[in-house]
């Protein structure tokens, strides 16, 4: 099991428009196999940041996920409420309930 956690800065003023291309994305994302977990969060002490965990299958599933047509339709409007580079952190699972 691959997990990923995404931390996406939203411009000021943008972040119902980041809200709302999320929501449209993950209506493709629930339909890709491989996908186990895409949960959308806000970060509480930090207002204009969306914290995205997903968890992937295997490798060949997370790879299948970032070819999309939905995933790049997505990011390639991103410029319009993005407000920086996204932390992206990549983890094996080792155990987990």
């Amino acid at each position: 099991m691959l997990t990923v956690i995404a931390k996406l800065p939203i411009k000021e003023g943008k972040m119902d428009e980041a809200l709302a291309a999320f929501k449209t994305l993950m209506v493709d994302v629930a339909k890709e196999e491989g996908t186990t977990l895409y949960s959308l969060n806000r970060d509480k002490n930090v207002p204009n940041m969306l914290i995205v965990v997903e968890q992937y299958r295997d490798k060949a599933a997370l790879d299948f996920h970032s070819t999309t047509p939905h995933f790049k339709m997505f990011f390639a409007g991103g410029g319009a409420y993005i407000g920086g580079k996204p932390e992206i952190t990549f983890m094996e699972e080792i155990a987990g309930i």
